[in-house]
Order: C-alpha cells, then structure tokens, then sequence
C-alpha cells in the first residue's frame, strides 16, 4: 500500500507540472468495462494459446460502458492538461466517455466507424444506413457486397475503421501519435503489453524525447525498465487518484509570502 501511495503521488506531480502530457492506452483500460484484454492472464491470445476457449465477457455488448479510468482521462482533458491521447483499443469508449475526436489517435480504427478508401472521411454505421445483418462488418479483405452503402462525400467504398492483421495503420492517426510522442514530457502508458508495433515503439520515442514515462500494467512489458514509473496495479487503483490529486495541487493557490516589516 505504501508504494502504491508514492506511485499516486509520484504521478499526480507529473500530471500537474506537465507542458504537454500524451496517454497511451491498450485493452488494460477497458478491462473494468467488461472487455477481456489481450495478453493478460486470462487474456484472449493467452487462452488461445494455452489451447483454451476465449475469455467471456462479463457484461453484454448492449451493456457496454466507459469506467471510471475512461472518466480519469476525461478529467484531465477538461482541466486542459490532457494534449494527445493514443489508443490502440477498437471499442469506442474513448469517445463514448467524452474525449474530443481532434484529441485521439485510434491506431487499431473503431468498430462503431465506417471508414472511406477515398477520402478517409469516418462516419458511424447508422450515419451511413450500414446493416450488418446485410452486408457484414465491412472488412478490408472481404469483397464488397451489392447495395452496400457508398460513402456518402465522395462516392468511394467505405470499409470497417477496425485494423485487423495485414492492414495498415491509419496515416494520419499515426503521423499525429508519432509528433506528440516526441513533444510529451509525460506520457501515461495504461493497460498495454507494448508488444505490437508501430504502435508500441511510440513509448520508446517519447522515451528517447526525454519524458518522463508512468507504465500501469498488469502484465510484463518490454519497456518495464526503461520507464521512470511501473506500477502492476490496477489503473482504477492508480489514475483515477493521480487525477483527483493532481487538480489539487493544479488549483492550489500559490504560497503567499508573509509580510515582516522589513
């Protein structure tokens, strides 16, 4: 407990003096949600390969809902001190729970968006009059189907946002990931194994930028002793009161100097 003290307020100093604070998230974030993660102990690639059925999810898709991390990130946003958020997660909660679309760079895409080849332009499936029942999620590798919906601005296909294996990542959100990686002075790095690149290789620029790097996962990371901060806590354990503490010290009112007489 004492650690995990030291690391909260370790970490609500950084956020509060920082200059250009980047979040960096993976399936860890989402796992409070409901989502299993990836490569945790009971995560789906672990099962698989232990020759496992995948992890269920303890709540229903329709249940699905931004947790109190989400709402941490959020917090920061609104006290102006989150500049960037990177995500590699798919599952919409980022901008379910608040974050503005211009501050987040979804590497992985957005099973909720429907991308355009053409002009890149997203667009949520209902936007767009997509029906799954129809025409399926929309892969890039499927063929298109007749009478699926073209986009609607340029007349071009339009595909599932998600970035599965063989795609590439998407240009634009990963030249913005790369240019706040090397302007950070603290990244926070929440819920990611930071195995699968390019995406991962982004804490290792901010890294060699100079920031100061907090890393909360539960599992073993390549980065895990290169980073200033590692916490195997949970990150409702560790953000949510990083947060809380950082306002106070963000809104506390400078030290006034007594008067003697003299």
């Amino acid at each position: 407990m004492a650690d995990l003290a030291a690391d909260i307020e370790t970490l609500a100093r950084w956020i509060a003096g920082s200059k250009h604070l980047v979040a960096f998230t993976g399936a860890g974030i989402s796992t409070d949600s409901g989502i299993p993660d990836f490569r945790g102990p009971d995560g789906v690639w672990t099962r698989r390969d232990a020759g496992l059925p995948p992890p269920r999810w303890r709540v229903r898709s329709a249940e699905l809902a931004p947790n109190v991390s989400h709402a941490a990130l959020v917090a920061l946003q609104e006290l102006g001190l989150l500049r960037f958020l990177i995500s590699q997660n798919t599952d919409n909660l980022h901008l379910r729970s608040g974050i503005r679309p211009e501050l987040l760079a979804e590497l992985h895409g957005n099973g909720a968006l429907m991308r355009c080849l053409r002009c890149d332009r997203r667009y949520p499936r209902d936007a767009v009059g997509w029906d799954v029942e129809l025409w399926g999620k929309g892969y890039r590798s499927k063929a298109q189907v007749l009478g699926q919906p073209p986009c609607p601005a340029c007349g071009g296909r339009l595909i599932s946002s998600v970035v599965n294996f063989g795609d590439p990542l998407p240009e634009r959100e990963l030249r913005e990931a790369a240019e706040h990686a090397e302007q950070c002075d603290v990244m926070l790095v929440l819920g990611s194994s930071l195995v699968v690149n390019p995406a991962a290789a982004l804490v290792g620029v901010a890294l060699e930028a100079g920031a100061k790097v907090a890393l909360i996962n539960r599992g073993e990371t390549p980065y895990d002793e290169l980073v200033q901060l590692r916490s195997s806590a949970g990150i409702a354990d560790v953000l949510p009161p990083a947060v809380a503490r950082a306002k106070e010290l963000v809104k506390r009112p400078p030290r006034q100097r007594v008067a003697t007489g003299r």
